[in-house]
């Protein structure tokens, strides 16, 4: 019997409720801050200042999304981190840290133009590239962190579901 993604959370956030949401809003707060000053939207010097303008309000819900994805998959890796029983293998973190990579790459276009630039014709190739392709690399880095999900989401529903085999053998 498959435990549906609502189910897995559950068993998440409510075995250590105080513990998987202050994860979760620590790491969202994090990127959020983070991709906000990389694309330009939040400042900090010479006052705080927040302003999102109307070319950049999609890149600026999707990189909404890709926080608040990372949060909830970031939490579910600690507890599977805490309740796992067996040793920890490099698949564990394989998932998050490709979606938290690709996040922030596609977010990276501010800072990404004043390391690429140094490269001098492929960084050309590569600013018009990044600059063309923003919201699309965005949207691959969500369909990405929603892999991260689904691949932590199975780790625990492995977990909590019985071997039907051994099941079936006592019935006998």
């Amino acid at each position: 019997m498959k435990i549906t993604l609502s189910l897995v959370l559950k068993t998440v956030y409510c075995s250590h409720p105080f513990l998987y949401v202050l994860v979760s809003v620590l790491v969202f707060s994090l990127f959020w801050t983070f991709f906000n000053v990389l694309d330009q939207l939040l400042f900090f010097s010479p006052v705080l200042f927040f302003y999102v303008p109307e070319d950049a309000a999609v890149g600026f819900m999707l990189t909404n999304v890709i926080a608040f994805l990372l949060g909830i998959v970031v939490s579910m890796n600690v507890y599977v981190i805490r309740n796992s029983r067996l040793k920890l293998d490099k698949s564990l973190f394989s998932g998050s840290l490709i979606g938290i990579a690709s996040g922030v790459c596609a977010s990276c276009s501010s800072i990404g133009f004043l390391i690429i630039s140094a490269f001098g014709g492929a960084g050309i190739v590569a600013t018009g590239f990044l600059t063309n392709y923003q919201i699309p690399l965005r949207l691959v880095s969500i369909f990405i962190v929603v892999w991260a999900l689904y691949s932590v989401s199975n780790r625990i529903d492995r977990g909590c579901n019985l071997n039907d085999s051994s099941v079936n053998g006592k019935a006998k």
